[in-house]
């Protein structure tokens, strides 16, 4: 309890819950709600004047009464009689004063528990900048005791609306101190209750996801630790369609990979029982120097975030210095369009032919990008084609009929709307699969798709020839041809990052996750373990594959009957994988 300096009763003011006064250790009768109301935009400026203009404001809003200024001074008269009960009616008020700037409330030091709290969480602070963490905790939770319920109970308005909005933002910052604080003393384990029901009021904060992250892979529970950065994600991904902040990420990642700097702070261990003599580390088996951190890509368009220091037992996952460029299969190039004198021709088709040969050039694209709207249009365009014959087989050149009507929209849309439409078609990049593709792979587009498929079958059935054959390793010299298949459990992440429509932030965690985790029995892992959005996954399926890694000391050497695999897969491998493969392209 507050108690007022320099007399014989005590008064103290509440704020943090439902506004209220305190006298002796009496709760004090503030009189209606109004009143109430009053005396809480008061406290919420202590010691400074309130004009009665901005009180008729903030308690009764747009409905201000119609003399405003009257009722004002009527709830101060009786806020007076109730806080200053031995005060004349004719002297002037000692706590409750009028000025020409308004009215204002004298509140001593201390008898506001509002700045009370914020004075305590002040001095944490500074304490625990001091060093001394345990009594930066006790602090901050004693300052939180002076919480009684939801700030400024019972009051509606913008007015309050913004107030407590303030003052709970000024509780969360202490709340979350205080997890910080216990985090550093080793007490997770107490912690993930408490910060469960953080996340869940405060939803918006990722500083409580975070930490609860935090507390539970520390308490050896990582899948839930995982599980929460899941639950983060699918929240702002369905109420805002953002992805989590950096920090957020860094951890992900640092918990997939068991990153040392998740663990304990050293302060943390060194309060830990000492080893006796007899077990203190030979100098042979001294801890080697830790090395210097690596930075983790950051996601398009965010931010650095904070380092993770590299596991002392995990290797590095690249040399320094730029990953090497791979040219993958995949990445035809974006820019090459085709020739004007070709695209000249192509617009002109239908002014030329009188919109009849439109559907079959439409027809054509179709075709060849696989797409089904192309296909409606060419559908629609066949249509107005046939209606256009019928149109002039039954039109009369002497008069007018209702069949000119048909006539000159079929003629419209086949013959302008389809030289238009070819001319947007034939605009863009040529792309996979039209007019550039046999030339840049060497082969022909259905060619690559057989060989990826036995390449496929290989990996499925013979795991041990497709290793040996270097399947998924276009990076490597090899003689197999595999389509451009890419290895997501042996491929480099400068070959992950060179896959159209995989960014370096994805294929950094896909070669994080595969070390830590372990490698990957499927390309469906990549979307069950987190690593790859599923509309990212259905981009590249066609490309990933997932080779089993070889055993060591298995029989992967050799064949039955003392056959070397390699020998026996490049020269016979209809053997292997029961078709026989199309002849190794020209070079």
């Amino acid at each position: 309890m507050v108690t007022l300096p320099g007399g014989t009763s005590s008064l103290r003011f509440e704020i943090l819950g439902r506004p209220s006064a305190w006298r002796d250790g009496r709760e004090l009768d503030l009189g209606p709600g109004k009143q109430r109301a009053v005396l809480a935009v008061l406290l919420l400026s202590p010691n400074r004047p309130v004009p009665t203009f901005s009180i008729v404001t903030a308690v009764w809003g747009d409905e201000p009464p119609d003399n405003g200024a009257n009722v004002v001074q009527k709830y101060i008269a009786g806020l007076r009689r109730v806080l200053e009960p031995d005060r004349s009616p004719r002297a002037p008020g000692r706590l409750l004063t009028r000025s020409g700037a308004g009215y204002a409330l004298n509140v001593p030091q201390g008898g506001l528990d509002a700045e009370l709290f914020q004075k305590r969480v002040r001095a944490a602070l500074a304490v625990r900048a001091a060093g001394d963490a345990a009594r930066a905790a006790a602090e901050l939770r004693e300052a939180l005791t002076l919480w009684r319920g939801t700030a400024l109970a019972g009051l509606t308005g913008s007015f309050f609306d913004a107030a407590r909005e303030r003052l709970d933002e000024e509780r969360a910052a202490a709340l979350e101190a205080s997890a910080e604080i216990g985090l550093e003393l080793g007490e997770h384990a107490r912690l993930v209750p408490e910060l469960i029901r953080l996340v869940g009021e405060f939803p918006l904060r990722e500083g409580f996801r975070h930490q609860l992250m935090l507390a539970l892979y520390r308490c050896g529970r990582q899948a839930e630790a995982l599980a929460a950065y899941r639950d983060a994600r699918d929240f702002f991904a369905e109420e805002f369609g953002v992805e989590p902040g950096e920090r957020l990420q860094n951890l992900h990642v640092g918990i997939l990979r068991a990153d040392p700097a998740l663990a304990l702070p050293a302060a943390q261990k060194r309060s830990e029982p000492a080893p006796q003599p007899s077990q203190a580390p030979q100098p042979s088996q001294a801890v080697p120097p830790p090395r210097e951190p690596t930075v983790l890509p950051v996601p398009p368009g965010g931010v650095a975030g904070p380092r993770f220091a590299d596991a002392p037992a995990m290797p590095r996952l690249a040399p320094p210095g730029p990953a090497p460029a791979f040219a993958h299969p995949m990445a035809v190039p974006a820019a090459r369009r085709l020739p004007w004198p070709l695209r000249a021709i192509l617009v002109s088709l239908p002014l030329l032919t009188f919109g009849t040969v439109t559907w079959a050039a439409v027809t054509y694209f179709a075709a060849r990008r696989r797409s089904l709207p192309l296909a409606l249009a060419a559908v629609g365009y066949l249509a107005l084609t046939v209606l256009c014959f019928v149109a002039v087989d039954l039109t009369d050149v002497e008069r007018t009929t209702w069949w000119d009507l048909p006539l000159g929209i079929s003629l419209l849309g086949t013959v302008f709307g389809g030289a238009v439409h070819l001319a947007i078609l034939t605009a863009g990049p040529t792309g996979p699969g039209f007019a550039g593709e046999a030339g840049t792979l060497g082969v022909p587009l259905i060619e690559r798709r057989v060989r990826r498929e036995q390449a496929r079958s290989l990996v499925t059935h013979y795991p041990s020839i497709a290793h040996r054959l270097r399947v998924g390793r276009p990076d490597l010299p090899r003689k197999f041809d595999d389509g451009g298949l890419v290895d997501v459990n042996s491929a480099p992440e400068g070959l992950l990052s060179a896959l159209p429509g995989l960014d370096p932030y994805h294929a950094k965690l896909l070669v994080l996750a595969r070390t830590a985790q372990g490698p990957f029995t499927s390309t469906e892992d990549l979307v069950r373990r987190e690593i790859l959005p599923p509309w990212m996954l259905h981009g590249l399926h066609e490309v990933l594959v997932a080779v089993p890694p070889v055993l060591e000391g298995g029989a992967d050497g050799e064949l039955d009957g003392g056959m070397d695999i390699t020998s026996a897969a490049v020269a016979e491998p209809e053997a292997a994988t029961g078709a026989v493969l199309p002849p190794e392209p020209p070079r």
